[in-house]
């Protein structure tokens, strides 16, 4: 008798909804690409991260944690902050999923 695999013909999300995993890893994802953009604006701009931070208005610590790509908790505010000291803005959008 072979063995079915359940999850043969569906795809990658399917599978990590069924695990309870989809939240948490698509808001690492998220966290990952936001923390490189933030990094990258930072380097192009020629700014050091205490420059940075004096330009939040926050610690160098936090700006550490804005920038860690695997803290997930972020608040839009300091988001918003660390776009605005690199000279962008916030640009949030939902899709149906």
């Amino acid at each position: 008798m072979t063995k079915h695999n359940q999850h043969v013909g569906s795809d990658f999300d399917d599978f990590l909804a069924e695990e309870a995993l989809l939240e948490e890893v698509t808001a690492i994802a998220l966290k990952r690409v936001i923390a490189w953009q933030l990094e990258e604006a930072r380097i192009a701009r020629g700014l050091g991260k205490t420059a940075m931070a004096e330009r939040m208005r926050t610690s160098r610590s936090q700006l550490n944690r804005i920038l860690d790509e695997t803290d997930t908790s972020l608040t839009l505010e300091s988001l918003s902050k660390a776009a605005q000291a690199v000279g962008y803005r916030i640009k949030i959008e939902l899709e149906a999923a």
